[in-house]
């Protein structure tokens, strides 16, 4: 890909179109990025790659309130890593 303005434009065009590899891609440009608010945006979208790029982001950083939202955005498994991390033995975070 040498014009990413171009590519993203056509890859955005594909996705909207409802081709799930071209929403795909662009999760993919935006965890490169770090472009967190595109991924959250293409989470909202139904892209499940998001979910996945994002819940790996925050179970890095053991951010428990965003597998919360990406959980409640649909993507499943950042709920199951939220459950995970609540009932690991010896964890002694507490709100």
């Amino acid at each position: 890909m040498t014009n990413t303005n171009a590519d993203r434009e056509t890859l955005r065009e594909l996705a909207d179109a409802g081709n799930e590899a071209a929403l795909d891609r662009l999760a993919d440009l935006a965890d490169t990025a770090g472009d967190l608010e595109e991924l959250s945006e293409l989470l909202d979208e139904g892209s499940m790659h998001a979910g996945f790029l994002l819940t790996r982001r925050a179970k890095a950083t053991g951010d428990l309130r965003e597998l919360q939202r990406i959980s409640d955005a649909g993507y499943e498994e950042a709920g199951n890593e939220l459950d995970r991390l609540l009932k690991a033995p010896g964890d002694k975070q507490r709100d």
